[in-house]
């Protein structure tokens, strides 16, 4: 079983990404992984706009990067990047934070014109950080994101079948295959 930490680099709670997220947590709980969630809009405005970098929040965070086998980081697309609250998380953490970590790129958007946002925005960032291994990311349209009234999430089909697939390459990688989990 690896210890995943599951980043959302979204500023809002209700945003997809979040959601989607979470809702991709319990497929990664499912298949026998330790999943631990990372709000970035939880720690203080004040200590990540003023690298704070002794702040128990970024502290805390610092300590469950290093904790994780592998990071799952998601970020809506904003001006054709990730989320600013995300950077400036990157930004407090040790340079090679990622090193020897799997870690899967994620991102959501309201138009494909945002789809290489993961291979040329956050992708050389997460390398730089010393990553062992960045699997195939994935970008997911909020049209094919619903949020219901319960708070309950789904996506199309296709796009449910490609994220499950996504997941799937991750969980390899972190050395539990999927399947074999799946039997467990």
């Amino acid at each position: 079983m690896a210890t995943v930490l599951s980043v959302s680099g979204s500023p809002s709670a209700a945003s997809r990404t979040n959601r989607l997220l979470r809702h991709l947590d319990q497929r990664l709980t499912a298949q026998g992984h330790e999943v631990i969630p990372l709000d970035v809009r939880t720690i203080p405005a004040e200590a990540l706009l003023g690298a704070d970098f002794r702040h128990p929040a970024v502290v805390e965070a610092t300590e469950l990067f290093a904790r994780a086998d592998g990071v799952v980081v998601g970020t809506p697309v904003y001006k054709a990047s990730y989320s600013g609250v995300l950077k400036a998380l990157l930004d407090l953490l040790p340079q090679y934070a990622l090193t020897g970590k799997t870690v899967l790129p994620l991102a959501t958007g309201g138009s494909t014109a945002h789809v290489l946002a993961i291979d040329y925005a956050l992708r050389p960032v997460l390398n730089s950080m010393g990553a062992a291994h960045i699997v195939q990311g994935w970008f997911t349209l909020d049209k094919d994101i619903t949020v219901h009234d319960d708070g309950a999430l789904t996506v199309t089909p296709a796009v449910g079948e490609a994220l499950g697939q996504v997941l799937d390459q991750f969980s390899a990688a972190l050395g539990r295959s999927p399947l074999l989990a799946a039997a467990s």
